[in-house]
């Protein structure tokens, strides 16, 4: 089973979740969101983002895929191209960071560590781009199918609350500590594999 990470762009904008292509929550205040549904071209709207972001900032989002098939994607930006941000109990996000927007993995392939891979592409595309840290709003009530990412899942992938609050907690994420986990993980892969003769490695589980 293959799996690769790559940057959202224009041309694979549709391998988004049917819900997720066409949904604004995060691109858009409040009012120009309820326009932009009541006048059907949030799918439009959409589009629009990723290509000014793209051009103005860079990359903003990863997908990853599963031998070729979608599997989930990642979208963050500055809280300057995000004006959603501004709307929460805990804001502002902290002017160091980027804001993690929203994440998505489609229900035949969680539990199998792609959330996590998500959030380490992330981190070593902002890390190179000299970002210092990652910051959400998280749901604590892990309400399924919303736009938001939930806050349990957002703490067991190494973020820290740094505003707490009931429902819409802020959670941070030091861009460093981000990587050195992701290479004490690789340094026990390579132990691990290592320690393994070549026919242990090809025994099926």
């Amino acid at each position: 089973m293959s799996r690769r990470l790559v940057n959202v762009t224009l041309d694979n904008l549709d391998d988004l979740p049917h819900r997720c292509r066409a949904c604004v929550y995060w691109e858009l205040d409040a009012v120009a969101h309820d326009r932009a549904v009541k006048l059907g071209g949030p799918a439009l709207e959409k589009e629009a983002w990723v290509s000014s972001t793209l051009l103005e900032w860079g990359s903003c989002g990863k997908i990853v895929y599963v031998d070729d098939v979608p599997a989930g994607f990642v979208l963050y930006a500055p809280p300057l191209y995000v004006p959603r941000s501004t709307a929460f109990p805990t804001s502002p996000v902290s002017a160091d960071a980027v804001l993690l927007m929203t994440a998505h993995i489609t229900p035949e392939f969680t539990g199998g560590g792609l959330g996590r891979m998500l959030v380490q592409g992330v981190a070593k595309d902002l890390t190179r781009r000299g970002v210092k840290a990652v910051e959400a709003f998280g749901d604590a009530k892990g309400a399924a199918g919303g736009c938001m990412v939930p806050a349990d899942y957002l703490l067991s992938v190494g973020f820290k609350t740094v505003r707490p609050h009931h429902r819409f907690p802020r959670l941070r994420l030091e861009l460093k500590s981000a990587l050195s986990w992701r290479e004490d993980v690789e340094v026990a892969l390579e132990r691990l594999l290592g320690a393994m003769t070549p026919d242990a490695a090809l025994r099926p589980a």
